[in-house]
C-alpha cells in the first residue's frame, strides 16, 4: 500500500519517527543521482545523501505542503551538494594537468575540425567533467543543473535560493570561465 507523502510527513511530525523510512526509500534513487552529478568517489556521494536525509528529517517541521515534498527535498539535495563543492573544492589547476589518451584524441579531432566532432562521447564526457572541476562552487552547481540536469533557470533559482537574474549571469560567466579554459588547453597543447 502506497501511503502519501503528507500522511507520513504528519506521523513523522507526530512522532512516529519509523514513518520517515519509506520517504526515504521513496526518494533515496533520485538522491544518489543528484549527488553523482556532484561527486567523483561513492564515499563521498553516500556521505551526501546521508547529510541530505538527515537534514531533511531535522528541518520536516519546516516543510510547507504549498509545493510537492519531493521539491522541497531536491532543494536540501542541490544545497547540501553545493556545501560539498565549496567544502571540497578541488585544485582546480591539476583537474586539467595531464589529459588521458583518448581525451587528446578526441580534442585534436575537435581542433582539426570542429564541424565533424568525433562520437566518444566518454572521452569528451571526462574532458568536460576535467573542465567543471576549473570552476568554483557556484558555477558548477549552475552548469550542472542547467546543463546536465536540464533545469529551466526558474527552477534553479528556485533550487538555490538565488534570484533569476543571478542565475542568467552565473550561467553566463561560468560558460565563459569554461570555454576559456578550453581554449588554455588548445593553446598549451598547439603552440
Amino acid at each position: 500500500m502506497d501511503v502519501p507523502d503528507s500522511e507520513l510527513i504528519a506521523r513523522v511530525l507526530a512522532g512516529d519517527v519509523s514513518a520517515f523510512e519509506p520517504l526515504l526509500r521513496k526518494y533515496q534513487p533520485r538522491v544518489f543521482a543528484t549527488a553523482r552529478r556532484y561527486a567523483r568517489r561513492e564515499s563521498e556521494v553516500e556521505d551526501i545523501v546521508q547529510e541530505v536525509f538527515i537534514k531533511a528529517f531535522q528541518k520536516l517541521s519546516s516543510f510547507r505542503s504549498d509545493a510537492p515534498f519531493e521539491h522541497w527535498l531536491m532543494r536540501v539535495a542541490v544545497r547540501t551538494c553545493y556545501d560539498f563543492l565549496r567544502k571540497h573544492q578541488r585544485n582546480r589547476e591539476t583537474a586539467l594537468a595531464e589529459l588521458s589518451e583518448e581525451e587528446d584524441r578526441w580534442l585534436d579531432a575537435v581542433a582539426h575540425s570542429p564541424a565533424e566532432t568525433p562520437d566518444d562521447a566518454d572521452a569528451a564526457q571526462i574532458l568536460v567533467s576535467r573542465l567543471m572541476e576549473t570552476l568554483p562552487p557556484a558555477d558548477q552547481m549552475v552548469i550542472t543543473l542547467l546543463e546536465i540536469e536540464q533545469k529551466s533557470v526558474k527552477e534553479i533559482a528556485e533550487l538555490t535560493g538565488w534570484s533569476v537574474s543571478l542565475v542568467k549571469v552565473r550561467a553566463f560567466r561560468a560558460r565563459a570561465k569554461m570555454r576559456k579554459a578550453l581554449e588554455k588547453i588548445s593553446q598549451e597543447k598547439y603552440l
